[in-house]
């Protein structure tokens, strides 16, 4: 009797051991089959970006697009100012965009407007031989470049000029054009409605005339 208990014990214990491994299997089945599930969601929203940022450039007006193009060429080839960008855009004499059209695309213009900024004094200084304030008053100036004082700032910091070969430049003109004494050159490169100038670097053009 007791060997037929043992071996009916070990009859349950073997179904036992199946049972179980067959939930495992279950189990195992059931998890990759949810993954695959998960995967393959993933796959179609990757595949749906491409549409979905189709879709958002369709809803945006023919109108904008070319404002931002227009934005885009003053900024690469005319080196201006966002302000100035936006005023070129919406002016009456210039691109005649509507204020919505501009303001997208000086939203959404890529540009580096500390290096118009600093493109736009050199420009100065190379064909003007403008001073360094009067270059800083003309970047910032309402009724000239727009830029901000920052952006500004950041032109005349990186700046590579010779102020002294620029204020000799302006003397020779005065002296030429307008047949000014050293004296009267002296005072109109120094002065803070003229040239604006350093009383050295003005110096230095009178004793190099």
């Amino acid at each position: 009797m007791i060997k037929n208990n043992k071996v009916t014990d070990g009859k349950k214990k073997s179904k036992l051991k199946l049972v179980v491994i067959a939930l495992v299997v279950i189990c195992v089945a059931a998890g990759l089959g949810s993954g695959n599930k998960s995967t393959g969601s993933n796959a179609s929203n990757a595949s749906n970006a491409p549409a979905q940022a189709e879709q958002q450039d369709e809803n945006v007006p023919t109108e904008y697009k070319t404002a931002l193009s227009k934005a885009s060429s003053y900024s690469s080839t005319m080196h201006m100012s966002k302000q100035a960008i936006y005023d070129q855009l919406t002016s009456e004499y210039g691109e005649k965009y509507a204020p919505e059209a501009a303001q997208y695309a000086v939203d959404n213009l890529v540009a580096d407007y500390n290096a118009n900024a600093l493109e736009k004094a050199k420009s100065y200084s190379d064909t003007m031989h403008m001073s360094k304030q009067a270059i800083y008053d003309q970047l910032t100036a309402e009724e000239g470049e727009k830029f901000t004082a920052d952006e500004a700032q950041y032109a005349i910091d990186n700046l590579e000029a010779d102020y002294n070969a620029n204020a000799l430049a302006k003397a020779k003109q005065y002296q030429s054009e307008m047949s000014m004494s050293p004296e009267a050159i002296r005072d109109q490169l120094t002065s803070s409605a003229g040239e604006k100038f350093t009383q050295e670097e003005a110096d230095y053009a009178i004793a190099n005339l």
